[in-house]
Formats: C-alpha cells, sequence, structure tokens
C-alpha cells in the first residue's frame, strides 16, 4: 500500500438529481483517499448515497437528471474526472477503472457471447488481433476460478448460474489491468456459499494484481472480510472514517454503533442485543440542517442542529459528531469489544 501516493482523491463531492419536484441531494460533501494496493468499504443503509458516489467516479450516472454542483475527484494524480469529456473518460472507464456491478444478469449484454463481452475492452484498449485477445479472455476466466474456460467464452450469460455470471463481471473489470476496480454490491443477488467464494476471490485478485478496491456495501460481514479502511455514510454524507479496526473497535458515531449492533454475532450466547435502528433516513429532496442521524440518534442535543465539525479521534480517524467535542457529556458506546462494554 503506497500512502504517499495514492490513487483516487475526493474532496467535497457534491451530486445532486434534478428531478420534477426539486432536488434530490444525494452526496452532500465527501472526501475520501483511496491508497494504491488498498481496499476501502463504503458503507451504509440503502439511499445514503454510496453508489452514485461511486458511479459518479466512473462518470456512469446519467445527466441529465444527475450533475456535479461541486467538488474534485483526483484519478491517478492526473485525472480531474470532473473536467474530463465523455470521449476522455471513455479512455479511462475500462482501461483503468474497473466496475463489477450487483446484478451481473443485467449488466451483461445477453445477445453477445462471454468471450465476445471480456474482449470487446481489450480490443478497444488495446492493439492486439482477436486471437490474442481470446486467449486473454480464456487467462482472464481462468484468473476468476471458472471451470473449463476455453468453453465458457462461447457460452451466453443465461447458460451460467448467478455465480458464473459475478466471475465474468470480474473478469470484463479486469480485462484491460485497472489500477481501480469498484465492486458495487457484488454478492447482493447470490447464495451464502458463493458470497464467500466471491469474497476470496476478490481478495486473491486483489493480492496477486495490486489493484485498488473500493467496495460498496451495506454487509459489515463482507467489510471484515476485505476492508483495510472503512468509510461510514448517512444521508449522503460522510460520518464517520477510519482502519478496519478503528470502525469496528473504537467506533465514535451513534449511526456507527446502530450498523454494528444490527449484525449478529457468533462469540454471543444470546442475541437480545441484537437491535435495529429506529426510524427511517431523512428526505434529501429538503435534508434537515445539522446532523441529519439526530432525529434517530438517542444522544442527541440541541448543538446537533448545527453542522458537526469532523472531529479526529486518532491518526487517520475521524467522526462527524458532537459527542466528540471535548466539553460533550460522556457516554457509554453501545458497542460490545472484546466481550466488554467500550466506554
Amino acid at each position: 500500500m503506497d500512502k504517499a501516493n495514492p490513487i483516487l482523491e475526493v474532496r467535497d463531492l457534491h451530486v445532486s438529481f434534478k428531478m420534477y419536484a426539486g432536488e434530490v441531494q444525494a452526496v452532500r460533501g465527501v472526501s475520501f483517499t483511496l491508497n494504491k494496493g488498498e481496499v476501502l468499504a463504503i458503507v451504509g443503509e440503502s439511499g445514503c448515497g454510496k453508489s452514485v458516489t461511486a458511479q459518479t467516479i466512473m462518470r456512469l450516472v446519467p445527466t441529465p437528471p444527475s450533475f456535479i454542483k461541486s467538488g474534485s475527484i483526483l484519478f491517478d494524480g492526473k485525472h480531474e474526472i470532473t473536467k474530463l469529456t465523455e470521449r476522455q473518460m471513455e479512455h479511462v472507464r475500462g482501461n483503468e477503472m474497473g466496475m463489477v456491478f450487483q446484478d451481473p444478469m443485467t449488466s451483461l449484454n445477453p445477445t453477445m457471447t462471454i468471450g465476445a463481452q471480456i474482449t470487446e475492452g481489450i480490443r478497444k484498449h488495446e492493439k492486439v488481433g482477436k486471437a490474442e485477445a481470446n486467449e486473454r479472455a480464456i487467462e482472464l476466466l481462468k484468473l476468476v476460478g471458472m471451470s473449463n474456460p476455453d468453453e465458457r467464452v462461447h457460452q451466453y450469460p443465461h447458460e451460467l448460474s448467478g455465480g458464473m455470471r459475478q466471475r465474468v463481471m470480474i473478469a470484463v473489470a479486469l480485462a484491460c489491468k485497472p489500477k481501480l476496480l469498484i465492486a458495487d454490491e457484488p454478492t447482493t443477488a447470490l447464495d451464502v456459499t458463493i458470497q464467500a467464494q466471491i469474497i476470496d476471490l476478490m481478495r486473491d485478485i486483489q493480492e496477486k494484481t495490486g489493484t485498488a478496491i473500493i467496495l460498496i456495501t451495506h454487509d459489515l460481514g463482507v467489510v471484515a472480510e476485505m476492508a483495510q479502511r472503512v468509510v461510514v455514510m448517512y444521508a449522503g454524507r460522510v460520518v464517520e472514517q477510519g482502519t478496519l479496526d478503528q470502525i469496528f473497535y473504537e467506533p465514535r458515531h451513534p449511526y456507527t454503533w446502530g450498523l454494528l449492533r444490527s449484525v449478529p454475532r457468533l462469540d454471543s450466547d444470546t442475541q437480545k442485543d441484537l437491535a435495529s435502528i429506529p426510524g427511517t433516513p431523512p428526505d434529501l429532496f429538503a435534508p434537515p440542517k445539522g446532523c441529519a442521524f439526530a432525529a434517530r440518534c438517542p444522544y442527541a442535543m440541541k448543538i446537533c442542529h448545527e453542522d458537526p465539525e469532523h472531529f479526529k479521534i486518532s491518526e487517520g480517524h475521524t467522526a462527524a459528531c458532537w459527542l466528540n467535542h471535548p466539553d460533550a457529556p460522556q457516554v457509554d458506546i453501545p458497542v460490545e469489544i472484546g466481550g466488554k462494554a467500550h466506554g
């Protein structure tokens, strides 16, 4: 991991959608850095803005109705993604960035063979002939653990299982050896056994290729298996970020506490402490002033109606919550850490 030379820097990104009823502020000032060779997880409930953030990095969100209001996305120290034309973006997309989507059945072309879909990007971005591109496709299918790859290249998506289709999606994303791979809920549509295989596969590929990965998910189990750092999003904003251990063992935002409490623990004799977060996320047509989580937070104070700063907890660990202010009342963190309550 090369901390001195980040592959991606997102700074104060604002993305909205113009709708008939008004403006939906989907992403509201998101900032984070991804280092080379690192796996960064972006977590949060549905509708928190994590997928819009990822698709904006790839410039895949339809424009209109979406538009980037402000902010910067600097890729590989040279590409300002927000300023690139669509033609320039076509060179970056697929060639230097790859994406694995949530549902491979809607992402793969049903009229094209698996081989044709893998070789399409290779032939577009690299000067190679059909035979060489086809050999590369077979090698990629081997890399993603596909059985009989020389036969699979001639098959169509409907002839494969869900797990196989997701492996094909990963092969397509890796075809041009991208520096960044974005995986948007890559295991959601799969059963538990196949999920585990896909997680193992992605971790293995990351170790072999050194590709940096952004993992978009609401599944904290997947995060624990793969990520080195975590960004927690709520209502279009980053509310906490830090290393995996900092987020899992020293969380400092009530929303993060709620996410962790809603996950079953195998080391607990009873699941009586398993809890949901009451209430619903706010309407992003008109986001509330101050902390968007205040209406659902049992620790809310008057000052929560003002925007909290991102308090530095420790090196690389920040949380946007007034409870971290030196003058705030002390509260016990309701998350079991090492079998004990952490206060």
